[in-house]
């Protein structure tokens, strides 16, 4: 993933992400119960900090030109795909087998972060 697409895609996961704020602090504060609730806004809460790693890691990638970096950003992806979009459907629906998917997007978000500090540990100068 060229760093273009990364920042295209960094900036498309906050604006939603941005919007899954207001959705759950206008929207589903009447309709879920205040312990889903807060699931959503872990859910809103990591995937903010994820988008802008995603923005971070396409800043990184036009600096140190690593292909380690391209890879970060799209495992990093995935990890908000998993982690908050978990997030987001157990709340939505109560599932709580979902649950057991949130961990895989935690392990994608540890993984992109080592990924990147071993491309900035591998980078010149």
């Amino acid at each position: 993933m060229t760093d273009r697409q990364l920042t295209i895609l960094a900036a498309l996961n906050l604006m939603v992400a941005v919007g899954a704020g207001a959705f759950g602090a206008h929207g589903l504060k009447r309709m879920l119960t205040p312990e889903l609730l807060s699931v959503w806004q872990t859910g809103v809460l990591y995937h903010l900090i994820h988008a802008m790693g995603l923005f971070i890691i396409a800043l990184l990638g036009a600096r140190f030109g690593s292909p380690l970096l391209s890879a970060a950003g799209v495992v990093m992806f995935v990890g908000i795909v998993l982690f908050s979009g978990s997030l987001y459907l157990l709340s939505l629906t109560g599932t709580h087998w979902l649950g057991a998917v949130t961990p895989l997007g935690g392990a994608a978000f540890l993984a992109a972060w080592a990924m990147v500090a071993l491309a900035a540990y591998r980078a010149q100068g």
